[in-house]
């Protein structure tokens, strides 16, 4: 954890991420009294895989283009 002033921050605003990197956290301070804290977004979570689900369900006796079709020819 390292704090750093607003005035450091807007000088070093390239570096943020290597800071950010190395420490884990920063706290941004203005008059030495911490007013943000800022933390690296965690890593996204991979999608499921929906391959069970699609298993699972029925099939379709007519395919599903020809209902679309048949639809779109009522309208």
């Amino acid at each position: 954890m390292k704090s750093i002033s607003v005035w450091e921050m807007g000088t070093q605003l390239s570096r943020l991420d290597h800071l950010l990197k190395l420490e884990g956290e920063l706290f941004i301070t203005l008059y030495n009294k911490p007013i943000a804290r800022l933390l690296p977004i965690p890593d996204a979570k991979p999608k499921p895989s929906h391959a069970e689900l699609r298993a699972t369900l029925p099939k379709l006796s007519i395919p599903s283009e020809k209902l679309i079709r048949e639809d779109r020819d009522a309208r």
